[in-house]
């Protein structure tokens, strides 16, 4: 889910992080030239227009899967579609939810590596809600409300956990395009875990409101992860592109 940093900045720092070294300086198998990014709940695949641009720049092809939010299943097919659609290989990148998709689409073999912003990463068949409940629960769980089989966030804790590090006026904007999410999508559970066949990365938000930052810390320990952790105040593109190997 999402962190507080949210879209703009979070997903700037973690994903162009974890992303260049792993794109241009592969050490195993040739070098990836393509990039699918997925994003996560209350959103929709417009949150990385502030990464895509840079990668772009980079002289990397780009694809954001628009993440219907409705099952597992249908989400992973939807990320499959795109990642049949690339032209050789593919670092698959997934922000808050979306790592559920990267875990299990990742198997594709186009897929050269995974990369994980602040997200999800269950074993397969692991019940990831039990797993959370052995961290504190994040404070934008209780901000969440239903209309029947939709799901999303009040106005409330959009402002302040999914996008409180941004200027009011663009917050509001990504308020207003908040994509719900299916109660069903909630119950799924992978069936693989490509992090345990993949190369893969995890940025951890030290900030988040959403997922506990020592569950990411967790997750990422499990998978043996290349590893950042990143504050807002660590979220400036032109540090992170000191930081690269390009």
């Amino acid at each position: 889910m999402m962190t507080r940093r949210t879209c703009a900045s979070a997903l700037v720092a973690g994903a162009t992080v974890m992303l260049m070294p792993c794109l241009v300086r592969a050490e195993h198998g040739p070098t990836a030239r393509n990039i699918v990014l997925v994003h996560g709940l209350f959103a929709d695949g417009s949150c990385w227009s502030e990464v895509i641009p840079r990668l772009q720049a980079a002289g990397l092809h780009v694809t954001a899967v628009q993440n219907p939010l409705t099952t597992l299943d249908e989400a992973v097919a939807a990320t499959q579609r795109v990642l049949a659609r690339q032209d050789g290989p593919t670092v698959l990148v997934g922000h808050s939810f979306a790592g559920m998709m990267v875990t299990e689409a990742g198997v594709d073999p186009r897929v050269s590596a995974v990369v994980y912003v602040a997200a999800r990463a269950p074993d397969a068949a692991e019940d990831y809600t039990e797993l959370a409940k052995q961290f504190p629960a994040p404070p934008a769980s209780a901000g969440i409300v239903f209309d029947g089989d939709e799901g999303r966030l009040t106005e409330a804790a959009f402002l302040r956990d999914f996008a409180g590090d941004l200027p009011e006026a663009r917050a509001r904007v990504l308020y207003a395009v908040q994509q719900p999410f299916h109660k069903a999508l909630l119950t799924g559970k992978t069936t693989q875990a490509a992090w345990r066949a993949k190369p893969s990365f995890y940025a951890v938000s030290t900030h988040d409101r959403t997922i506990n930052p020592d569950l990411q810390r967790f997750m990422a320990t499990r998978m043996g992860a290349t590893t950042i952790e990143s504050t807002p105040a660590m979220c400036r593109f032109s540090r992170i592109h000191r930081r690269s190997p390009i």
